[in-house]
């Protein structure tokens, strides 16, 4: 294998921009891949990303930054769409933009919060967190994971985005929201893919 393996990526919120990388990173180390390239992610509005076009058009984008080796990853939240309709529709589309690439696309049910909150224990006196933090029955089913997040906090502040994702993003337990969250564990096997794929 020569050369580094590029992982262009395609988001919707403020605060994926900075925690998507450290994620992809920390998945990246945990398979013994250290030549990993990620570029800035490409941040576009969910309603821009889903309308006519404009899937297409962020792939197209996207594509621009990876260099050799490696793939394109989309993820946004699922919020009230079924992961398992939505998820495959935008990725057809993606593929129609760009066939000579490997695309992945995820939809974190309902956002990425959630698989915060799949890994609850785990993050329990982190980021003003109460301690101990007892993960709910159903991660994925709250509308609002970051209004759960906020309850918990102990220390006069609501979650943030833009503050605490990154933050978070570096301590939550991955084996655990593997677990307890299905669409974080597709997310993992999706990365795995692209980098796999692009270091045999």
């Amino acid at each position: 294998m020569t050369g580094a393996i590029s992982i262009a990526t395609v988001v919707e919120g403020e605060g994926e921009v900075a925690a998507l990388p450290i994620l992809l990173r920390r998945i990246a180390h945990d398979l013994s891949v250290w030549n990993i390239r990620i570029p800035a992610p490409l941040r576009v509005p969910r309603s821009k990303l889903v309308a006519p076009g404009g899937v297409e058009k962020a792939v197209l984008q996207a594509s621009y930054r990876v260099d050799g080796l490696g793939g394109i990853l989309l993820l946004i939240d699922a919020d009230d769409d079924c992961p398992a309709t939505t998820g495959p529709a935008l990725l057809e589309r993606a593929r129609q933009a760009r066939g000579d690439r490997e695309i992945s696309m995820v939809l974190a049910n309902r956002e990425f919060e959630a698989w915060f909150l799949a890994a609850a224990s785990s993050l329990a006196g982190h980021r003003g967190l109460a301690d101990p933090l007892e993960a709910p029955t159903d991660p994925e089913g709250p509308r609002d994971a970051k209004g759960w997040l906020s309850t918990r906090k102990i220390d006069g502040t609501s979650y943030r985005p833009t503050v605490d994702q990154a933050a978070l993003t570096t301590q939550f337990d991955m084996a655990q929201a593997r677990k307890n969250a299905p669409s974080f564990d597709k997310f993992w096997r999706d990365v795995e893919r692209l980098i796999r794929g692009a270091s045999r």
